[in-house]
């Protein structure tokens, strides 16, 4: 499965990443995780301390991967790759390091690359935690374009909605398979009947709709990664929402 983790700024998609790294790396799975964010904190998330986060070197900049191309699969994996203590391999697309290093173009076109490739001598599962906003859908090809599933990660706001349904008609005009939403820092059931209502009204599958969790929060402020035993109800929802990404994606591939 290549499954990208998309949303509008600040709705927890890279909490909402690493979780669910962790709930496929725990059923046995082979993760790599890819963070395509210019100011990557996906390491902290997975386990990693600031410094290890810091080392982990970008992948190089509009390559091509493929027995064709200027790396091949397990040269990316064994050169760029680094292990966490979640057990998943992390990858870091797009760092950006001083003023004026221009655009990030070339790092979304490594990842549409890597993507473009059969993983599963890798990778069981391929996640990408994307950038905030819609522009990955728009560059050329579109960075997400070889993905199997799209996550649209919601708070609860019509703004939040609406974005994900937007990305439903561009994901729809990429090709790819299947869209769904995921509601996330539910803090009352008004929150969770609004997210239903909303999805409804615009046209969003609804995966499922996590719960807001005061674990999450103090782990984000403290930028480790979250406990075993910590946010036990949002852990459950997210295995029933992987079990359901699992059925979407073998529907998607009849």
């Amino acid at each position: 499965m290549k499954l990208g983790i998309v949303g509008k700024g600040g709705v927890g998609k890279t909490t909402v990443s690493a979780l669910l790294a962790d709930a496929y790396a725990a059923t046995g799975r082979r993760v790599v995780a890819i963070d395509t964010d210019s100011n990557p904190n996906l390491g902290f998330s997975l386990g990693l301390t600031a410094e290890e986060t810091e080392a982990v070197p970008p992948l190089p900049r509009s390559v091509i991967v493929g027995a064709r191309g200027d790396l091949t699969v397990d040269d990316v994996i064994d050169d760029y790759g680094r292990t966490t203590p979640a057990g998943v391999t992390l990858l870091s697309a797009i760092k950006v390091t001083q003023a004026g290093g221009g655009c990030t173009c070339g790092g979304h076109a490594t990842v549409r690359s890597l993507l473009s490739e059969t993983l599963d001598g890798r990778a069981d599962v391929t996640l990408i935690d994307m950038e905030a906003g819609l522009e990955h859908l728009s560059r050329s090809g579109g960075t997400l374009a070889h993905a199997d599933i799209l996550l649209v990660v919601m708070e609860p706001s019509r703004k939040a909605v609406i974005t994900a349904a937007r990305t439903v008609q561009l994901a729809a005009e990429l090709g790819i398979p299947a869209v769904l939403g995921l509601g996330n820092k539910a803090e009352q059931p008004a929150d969770v009947e609004l997210f239903g209502e909303l999805c409804a009204e615009h046209g969003v599958r609804l995966a499922g709709v996590i719960p807001f969790d005061a674990d999450i929060a103090a782990a984000n402020r403290a930028g480790a990664r979250l406990g075993a035993s910590e946010a036990a109800p949002v852990r459950d929802e997210l295995d029933r929402v992987v079990t359901l990404l699992d059925d979407v994606l073998v529907a998607s591939s009849v």
